[in-house]
């Protein structure tokens, strides 16, 4: 296993409680839109064994061509010790990523997509609208749906309606609205519903998504192939 020991270059404060650290790319690191990371911090494999309170998974949020590993979290007052001491790194401090894998690459079969996040979810769909943008063919167009209760909403200089490339963006503040406009998006009985968030957010959507006929071929979660069936197993029982 290749561990990569790249450089803090920059760090964005997004939100209040959101950072995106960029880290220096080495020069034979690559990755697909929709990718995920092992993140670990100095010190995580200083014994025998791994110590897996300073490693995490973490989307990349960036794509290769802009020449820095995006990693964009949210670190609350209260955190956790990784989240604690990621927040007082500083620029030019090492950080460790590895075993670095897409679950959830872009689709291009000419159907509908709809991405459907919350809060910094959205971090994982940056690249494939990025994609997207950049190169539209065989997608006919994307929907984003973000919920975010902070209202602090993410990355909007990418995510915001261009009608000429058949993307619009849509961000909610509440429950309520979220999953009234997930079961509208469902509508679309053949399109691909991108996932991404919490467990507990995953299966609410799911649930939601079935009972309006939705297959669980047409949902992509990021999640490993072998976790799958735990989600969308057709006896699921919420």
């Amino acid at each position: 296993m290749q561990i990569y020991w790249p450089k803090i270059k920059r760090i964005i404060e997004e939100t209040p409680e959101v950072k995106t650290y960029l880290l220096d790319r080495p020069e034979d690191f690559t990755w697909e839109e929709g990718s995920h990371t092992h993140f670990a911090l100095e010190g995580f494999n200083a014994g025998d064994t791994p110590n897996r309170s300073l490693i995490r998974h973490m989307s990349i949020s960036t794509l290769p061509h802009e020449n820095a590993i995006g990693i964009t979290t949210r670190i609350k007052e209260q955190c956790s010790e990784f989240k604690s001491i990621l927040n007082n790194l500083e620029v030019g401090k090492e950080v460790a990523i590895f075993k670095t894998h897409s679950n959830v690459p872009l689709k291009r079969e000419g159907k509908n997509i709809y991405l459907l996040s919350a809060g910094v979810g959205l971090a994982t769909f940056r690249p494939l609208v990025l994609s997207y943008l950049d190169r539209t063919d065989n997608v006919n167009q994307i929907h984003s749906l973000n919920i975010d209760s902070s209202k602090d909403f993410l990355f909007t200089d990418i995510f915001k309606t261009t009608p000429e490339k058949n993307f619009t963006a849509q961000f909610v503040d509440n429950r309520e609205d979220y999953y009234a406009e997930v079961k509208n998006l469902a509508a679309d009985k053949d399109g691909l519903f991108y996932i991404v968030g919490s467990d507990e957010f995953l299966l609410q959507n799911i649930e939601i998504l079935r009972a309006q006929g939705i297959t669980p071929e047409q949902m992509m979660l990021d999640k490993r192939e072998k976790e799958l069936p735990k989600f969308l197993s057709f006896d699921l029982t919420i």
